[in-house]
């Protein structure tokens, strides 16, 4: 494949991305979960059939769903961003994207769950990043080792604002698997410290280890040192 059409499927991949969650927000403002469903369909299918589907060929030809768990309402929240009281950035080496820059926005705090952090990228195109790793983490039947994504908004990631300016809608029914998580190939900026619970959230896009290759488990335990800092070239340190 020629880097530019591979450059033109990404490109497709992310309108795609943006148009699967405008199509969300505007449902959820309803019924959530009619948004969630669309959500599942709509990854299926990009995951089934689009060129930039992150799955390896292998998995592909046996691809029936992601393993998405039933909507739970009592997982969606509203809540206030507080800001940083003190600027802090960190930079991860994905390899694949160079190194990239993070500043902190802030924290958002959930009920029995505790705070996670808020974070901003800090290169061209911006946007707000929040993943999670949970206590499911790395489990059989659990969720993927290095942590999932809820918001990651510069690739269309994105269920919008609350009533007011500064409140997110955090839902974790659409928590999702990077791209590592299916293919070695990437290396991608994974959960901190401030982005680790110690609670199980058994919703949102799950990691069933049993249609993966012996390669994803080289590829999580690598992004798992990407992602804690204990390599110092080619891993994360604070400025």
């Amino acid at each position: 494949m020629s880097s530019s059409l591979g450059a033109l499927q990404i490109a497709d991949w992310r309108r795609r991305v943006f148009g699967l969650y405008a199509g969300v927000r505007q449902l959820s403002v309803q019924s959530p979960e009619s948004g969630h469903e669309l959500w599942r369909s709509g990854r299926d299918e990009l995951f089934a059939g689009h060129p930039s589907s992150p799955l390896l060929p292998d998995d592909r030809a046996a691809f029936t769903g992601l393993p998405i768990a039933a909507y739970d309402p009592d997982w969606r929240f509203e809540v206030e961003v507080h800001r940083a009281e003190h600027p802090l950035r960190i930079t991860v080496d994905t390899g694949t994207d160079g190194t990239v820059p993070f500043d902190l926005v802030g924290t958002v705090r959930l009920p029995y769950l505790g705070s996670l952090d808020v974070w901003h990228l800090g290169n061209y195109g911006g946007g707000l990043f929040l993943p999670v790793k949970d206590a499911l983490a790395g489990r059989m039947g659990g969720t993927y080792g290095g942590g999932r994504y809820l918001l990651d908004t510069v690739k269309g990631a994105d269920l919008g604002p609350g009533v007011n300016d500064d409140t997110l809608i955090l839902d974790f029914n659409f928590a999702y698997n990077p791209s590592c998580a299916y293919d070695p190939m990437w290396a991608c900026p994974l959960a901190q410290p401030g982005n680790t619970i110690g609670v199980e959230v058994p919703v949102g896009e799950l990691y069933n280890s049993d249609v993966h290759t012996a390669e994803m488990r080289t590829a999580e335990l690598h992004n798992a040192e990407l992602s804690s800092g204990e390599h110092y070239n080619g891993g994360l340190y604070t400025e």
